[in-house]
């Protein structure tokens, strides 16, 4: 089916920009109005214009075109996923390992948006029918917190927090062998020459940022329990940026975990927290996804559980990473060992807000 398109014709009514005038009037992303004008879909004056600082002027009017993207058949849906916060404008979800977040030619089964759909839920409408709400992603084998955007408004202001790193998440993982220190890996990542379904730390590459927290040493004294911070969002970033040093996350065989005695479902890789300021209200807010079954059961059985009460209670946790600011140091670090034992045996959720 070809694609159809959207032709608009509007009026300038005081001398701006050529790419403001156009965000002012059809939101998205300023990148998202760029690459339009630069691939030639807009107009001013009856001329095609590729220069997004171009300056329009009073009564001359403005063409743009917007290709859209013919509607998918919705996958059937027979899972569920479990919802932390909602309102009008976001919802937060913990993403199970294993769900694909949207569609795409290669993938056969149904995704997080085929379940949005399914469920009704409104969804922006900004990055195409295929990515209805789809702000940030997750790898299929990875589970945890993700925030959709109910609207326009709310989906350009959470990317633009993206942006501005004023929004991210905080990830737990279990590895196979200690990490030597604590620290930052600043290394540019791309597509893996040699195999095309890994990336790899490659020249050329895309900038990448991790920092990796040293928290828990198993029993045995091999595996190790880590804390993870993205300063950017590249494909399989904590992956490898791990594999670069030589240790892998449990489970993950397509970086290189090998282990015939560990008998793992899944990678155990789980976005934990998730902080951003309400796209609407500019509040701060902050939720912890539930830690999955599975992967619970699994650090259970490579760590004392008594160490894990405390490490795994988010508030420890953020003290873990303390320079990365005041969403840290709002938080009172007064949590008994009671109140987080309560907290693991439940998951580790926490739906408070701050």
């Amino acid at each position: 089916m070809k694609k159809e398109s959207l032709t608009q014709r509007l009026v300038v009514s005081e001398t701006e920009r050529l790419d403001r005038f156009i965000h002012t009037h059809i939101g998205g992303s300023r990148n998202q109005v760029e690459r339009l004008i630069k691939k030639g879909f807009v107009k001013a004056g009856g001329k095609r214009v590729t220069k997004a600082g171009y300056r329009v002027s009073p009564g001359e009017e403005v063409e743009y075109t917007i290709a859209t993207e013919p509607e998918y058949e919705t996958a059937s849906v027979d899972f569920e996923v479990p919802v932390i916060y909602e309102d009008e404008d976001i919802m937060v979800i913990n993403k199970p390992s294993g769900l694909i977040v949207h569609p795409a030619p290669s993938v056969k089964e149904a995704t997080l948006v085929d379940w949005l759909k399914m469920k009704g839920v409104n969804l922006s409408t900004i990055s195409g029918d295929e990515r209805h709400g789809i702000v940030h992603r997750l790898d299929k084998e990875t589970s945890g917190a993700m925030v959709v955007a109910k609207n326009n408004d709310a989906h350009v202001k959470l990317s633009e927090q993206l942006r501005q790193k004023s929004m991210g998440r905080y990830y737990i993982a279990v590895i196979d062998h200690p990490l030597k220190t604590s620290g930052i890996v600043e290394k540019p990542i791309g597509r893996n020459p040699a195999n095309r379904l890994k990336m790899g730390v490659v020249s050329g590459g895309k900038s990448a940022k991790t920092r990796f927290e040293k928290l828990l040493a198993g029993k045995n004294g091999s595996f190790e329990l880590i804390g993870a911070k993205l300063f950017t969002g590249r494909t399989h970033q904590i992956r490898v940026h791990l594999a670069s040093l030589g240790r892998h996350i449990v489970g993950d065989g397509l970086y290189g975990f090998k282990s015939p005695k560990a008998k793992i479902d899944r990678i155990l890789l789980h976005a934990f927290i998730l902080y951003l300021e309400h796209p609407k209200r500019g509040e701060r807010m902050r939720f912890v996804a539930e830690i999955p079954g599975s992967m619970k059961k699994s650090i259970e059985s490579y760590f004392q559980k008594e160490d894990l009460y405390e490490i795994l209670d988010p508030s420890t946790l953020l003290w873990r990473f303390d320079d990365d600011g005041q969403w840290v140091r709002s938080e009172k670090h007064n949590i008994s060992k009671a109140q987080s034992q309560r907290r693991f045996a439940q998951g580790g959720i926490d739906k408070n807000t701050q």
